[in-house]
Parts: C-alpha cells; structure tokens; sequence
C-alpha cells in the first residue's frame, strides 16, 4: 500500500531522531526546514527555534546571548557576520568548544536547490581520550603529536570536500541525463563529429530524420552513417566548418526524396578546432508549403502585371474585328477577301490566347479533397482512351495504394489528360505506347510519371519546357500545357520533372503524400472556433454525428485540451482569437502528437494566401457548410444529404 505524505513525513523524523548526532537542514532563505530532536536537546533550544520556518539569524542570535560563544561584545555584529558566511554556502568542517565545556564537531555541506545541511557530532569523549593519551605518552614528541593532529583535521576536510565533491558529481549525473532527455525528445537529429569524421555523440534521431539510416552511430564516419548521396552533400560545408566556418544549408537525401536543413557549428578551443557539431531537420513539409505559397504569390503577381495589358490587348481585338467586317462588306477581290477572313481568324485565335493566360495568371482555388488515386486513374483512363488512335496504346502501372489522399482530383485529373494528349501529339502517326506509372516514394511523395515511346525531348525542351508559351508545335501549340500543369502541381507543393528515356519522354509529377483515413469512427473531437455562434453551429452538427465535443477559441486553450485522453481529432478554423492562426496550431500538433490528426475550416476567400497555404497542407472545408457537407467532409463513404 502507498504512503501518504504525513505518513512519509514521519518515518522521515523518526529515522533521523534515532540519528546520534544533532541534524539541521536550513533552506535557501535561511529558514529551518529538517531537525531531529537531538538538535533542540544538543543546544538546549526553545520551541519557536525548533520549528517549521524558524529563522537561522534568530537562533544565532538566541545563542549568543545564552553565552554559548562565550563574550561577543556586538550581537548584531557577530550575527550578521554569521548569517553572511551560512549564505556563501561553503562546505566546511570545524571543531569548536561550547560554554559548558563540552566540544562538537560540526560539518556542512550545501544542497543543489540552495541551503545546508549540517550535522553536529558531540566529541567530547574522543577528545579527553587524545588529552590523556598525550599526558601517558610523554616518549612521543610534541611534534609527532602535533602531526597526528594536523593529519587528523587534513583527514576530515578531506571527508567533508568529498563529501561536497560526491555531491557535485551527483548533480552533474543528473543534469546530463535531463539534457539527454531533452535531446532525444527533440524532432531533430542533434550529434558531435571529430575531426576524423567520427560520430562522438549522437541523441539517436538520425533515422526518424532520415530514414533507413542507423540509430546507434557513435564511432561511425559519416559516410558509414549518411550514405554516400548525403555525405556528398554534406562534406564540402564540414571542411568550411573545419576551418571554423559555420554554416545552415538544405539538400534532398535520395532515400526517401525529404529535404533535410543541417547547421554545421564549430567546436573551437584555443588550440583550434576540436570538431563540428551538427543540428539536421526534416524540413519536407515546409519545403512543400513554401512551394504552394511561392507559386501562389508569383500567380497573384503575374495577375497583377497582365490584367491591364490584356485588357487593353482585347479592346485592340475587338478594333481590328470590327474594322476586317466592314472590309468583308466591301467590293473586294476574292483574293482580299480570304485574306480578311485569315486575319479575322488570327484575330479570333489572340482571343483565345488571351482566355489561357488569365487562366494561368489569375487566382484559382485548390479544391484538396479525400481522393481515392486507383479510382482517379480508372477514370481517366475512360476520358483519355476515347482521343487516342488506335495505333496509341494506353497502359496504367499502379503501385497499389490504399486508402485516401489529399488532393485536388480535378487539377491533377486535367493535368494528366494534358500530359497523355501531349504524348499522343509527340507520337503522331507512329505506333507506339503511353504508360501512367503511380507509385509511392516513402510515404514523402506520391510519384505520377507519363512516359511515352516518342522521340523524346529535345534539349531546347528539357530546359524550357516549363515555360509559359515555349512550345514545339510551331503555329498549332499556345506553349501553355505544360506551364499549367507545372502551376498545378507547384500549387499544391509538389514538384514536376522533365527527362528523356531509353524509349521516350518522360513527364514526372511528384505530390505530396497526404494519406487521410477511410473514416472518421465517433470519438472526442476538439472544435477551435472564436465566434460562440459558428461553434454552437457546428458542436451540433458534430453531435449529431455521434461525436463528442469540446470547445476552445483559441490555439492555447486547444492544444491544453488535445492532451486529454481520447482526443482523436481537433477540428480547427484558420483565424482565431488571440496571436495565433489555427495553421499554426495543427503544425505544433503535429510535432506535438502526431498521432491526432487535424483539419480546417474557413470563410476566407479563394485566393487570400493564408488559404492557399492551409488548403496545401491540411484537409479544408469552406464555410458555409451543413451536416451533410460536414459528413462528407469527415467520412467521403458517408452518403449524407445536405
């Protein structure tokens, strides 16, 4: 059975007043704190001096003026002095003759949260026996008594200084394991390397922050513990390090495709550098953030510098439509004629022109959606088969991924018909094959590529065929195919490579991984509203779903409550009361306990950039909303109405 703290407490008093020696432990105040009874009977105490709190000035000064010093002519200033040498917390060890003859030994050590413990030891008997042995013993010299004694006052300093030094050794053991609790708690891989390359401390994180690598790494070079790939990356920033040159970069490690940020820092002494030490971050998903905000600025800023021109762009094709009309009215030559009617033409072709670049240039919301990617692809193979020739096979190489992720179905749908059409188009009248090939790359990224058996790029293409308007179809192409689905993709935090093959062209569209559950089973859900309305709104659609709900309005109310038992989902919008956002929320979460997962809602416009932003990293639900677009939002298998 556990004990009580009073139960404690007792035994505590109990063992020390068994103790033969007096025991006082004052604190950091110079307040009493611990005694034994041996304490008040040693000094002869009072009750007030002998209690919980009794002040140490106090007790000096009640035995001074008992005489137990002997003749002090100031009090005040004797008292102080004391009370200044027990604040300097020095261990010590001092014998001392009381007024009443008898002598103590008293020895004190400080405690690691401030104050003293002190230990007092009546001697007198060991004393009387050293008086009568120097009486009977008048064949040993002064001087080997005098040595004996001057060997036994070394002999206790030294135990009170060990004592002390045990003491300090504890308390170094103690504050190491902390901060290597503290470094194997951190999400980064924090190590020590000499200047042999060797690992001579590690926290054990390397693996979670670049995976398929040891944990155990002390000893091992950094290429035996990188890899080779990383190592590369690495190496010329360590020899700048070497040379006492910090640094902070960032490169993808080739395993897994995430983007790690290392800090190479010194480790100087006088004699020069004795080794690097080295902070790395998985800093993948932030990478594929900034990616989206990136791409959605320079959208708002193109928007920005074509809006005006376009618009006087189509005012002109509307002059020069008008002026070809009144020539076609005209008694004209055929050969005038047809030659009115191929400017009207061109001019109709500027027209359409003009619609493209404001549809790559001007805002477009993300819709990220709970998407099933075997579906997706079966689908498209329905839309693209029926524009393919017969001499174009399709083929659909899929890794089998189960489950649903989040992304935007129809931009990445349209995107790959772009691709496939591009591919038909490369091939032409030659026989020959496309293949979608979807696979995983380490739950980093979900790789999309389209090959074909073409000619493949040309060199001019593999360098611009990123471009808005660079195209290789001469007249027929507007050159913005592949830049839509570079801007898509770019949205969305992913990335998008050109290459040739062995057969052909290549097209590889890489997203992130986002894999969401099927379903949402009833559980505590944390919803984060400021407005008491919405959040009254919604606490009922949730219960009505058969969850259970509790509330905060701002992020620091709910990240206290996501630590609460059974908490499998919070459930927050973007703008919330006080400094923080509820983007800001999920990602502290997420390091946090990134077991529970979290989504968003919102009334901020389609193209504010903090939407943008959340849309690209966290399931989003645009408000207004009901129950049933809620439902759906939580389980896409719930067949809800609205």
């Amino acid at each position: 059975m556990a004990l009580t703290e009073a139960e404690r407490s007792r035994m505590t008093r109990a063992g020390l007043n068994l103790i033969q020696q007096a025991i006082s432990i004052y604190d950091a105040d110079l307040r009493l704190a611990v005694w034994n009874d041996r304490f008040k009977e040693m000094f002869d105490l009072p009750e007030r001096l002998v209690t919980r709190g009794a002040s140490f000035a106090e007790t000096i000064r009640h035995l001074v003026e008992r005489g137990e010093y002997g003749e002090v002519e100031d009090v005040e200033a004797w008292v102080t002095e004391r009370v200044a040498l027990a604040q300097a917390f020095e261990p010590h060890y001092v014998e001392r003759r009381r007024a009443n003859g008898r002598v103590v030994s008293i020895e004190g050590a400080p405690l690691p949260m401030g104050g003293w413990v002190t230990v007092y030891t009546d001697i007198t008997g060991t004393k009387q026996q050293e008086d009568l042995l120097r009486a009977r013993s008048e064949s040993l010299s002064d001087q080997l008594l005098s040595r004996a004694e001057e060997l036994s006052a070394t002999n206790r300093a030294l135990a009170a200084t060990n004592t002390a030094l045990e003491q300090a050794k504890r308390e170094l053991m103690e504050m190491e394991q902390r901060t290597r609790l503290t470094a194997e708690m951190m999400p980064a891989h924090i190590a020590r390397v000499g200047t042999d390359q060797r690992y001579t401390y590690s926290n054990r994180r390397l693996s979670s922050v670049m995976p398929e690598r040891a944990t155990d790494i002390l000893g091992m070079t950094m290429r035996e513990a990188l890899g080779r790939h990383a190592w590369a990356q690495i190496e010329p920033h360590f020899a700048q390090a070497l040379l006492g040159e910090g640094s902070v970069f960032e490169f993808t490690e080739e395993v897994a495709g995430r983007r790690i940020r290392v800090a190479l820092t010194p480790d100087e002494a006088e004699g020069g550098v004795r080794g690097v030490y080295i902070l790395s971050m998985d800093v993948t998903e932030e990478v594929q953030a900034r990616t989206a905000l990136g791409q959605t600025m320079k959208r708002e800023l193109a928007a920005q510098m074509t809006s005006g021109m376009a618009h006087d762009f189509a005012n002109l094709l509307t002059i020069m439509i008008g002026m070809q009309s009144k020539l076609a009215r005209m008694d004209l030559q055929p050969d005038a004629l047809a030659l009115v009617e191929a400017t009207k033409a061109a001019v109709a072709r500027g027209g359409s022109l003009l619609e493209k670049i404001a549809s790559v240039s001007s805002p477009r919301e993300m819709h990220p959606a709970p998407t099933d990617l075997n579906r997706l692809l079966a689908d498209l193979r329905l839309l693209a088969e029926p524009s393919l020739p017969e001499h174009i096979a399709l083929k659909i190489d899929a890794a089998p991924l189960e489950g649903l992720f989040h992304l935007d179905a129809g931009a990445l749908q349209d995107s790959l018909l772009n691709l496939v059409i591009n591919a038909r188009d490369s091939l032409g009248a030659t026989p020959g094959e496309i293949r979608l090939t979807l696979r995983a790359q380490k739950e980093t990224w979900i790789e999309i590529e389209v090959s074909d058996t073409g000619p493949g790029f040309s060199e001019i293409a593999l360098r611009r065929g990123l471009d808005p308007f660079f195209t290789t179809k001469g007249g027929e192409g507007s050159g913005l195919g592949l830049s839509m689905v570079y801007d898509s993709t770019k949205l969305a935090g992913g990335q998008v490579r050109l290459a040739n093959t062995r057969h052909g062209a290549s097209v590889t569209l890489r997203l992130p991984f986002r894999r969401l559950r099927a379903t949402w089973e009833p559980t505590l859900v944390v919803l984060v509203e400021d407005s008491p309305e919405i959040r009254e709104s919604v606490r009922d659609m949730l219960t009505e779903l058969g969850h259970s709900v509790i509330e905060a309005e701002s992020a620091e109310e709910a990240l206290a409550l996501a630590h609460l038992p059974g908490v499998g989902l919070v459930l927050s919008d973007i703008m919330l009361a006080g400094d923080r956002t509820g983007l800001s929320l999920l990602d502290e979460l997420r390091q946090a306990a990134p077991q529970i997962p979290g989504c968003l809602m919102t009334s901020l416009p389609p193209g504010d950039p903090l939407r943008q932003q959340a849309a690209a990293r966290y399931p989003l639900l645009a408000k207004p909303f009901g129950a049933g677009s809620l439902a759906r939002f939580l389980d896409p298998q719930e067949e809800a109405t609205p």
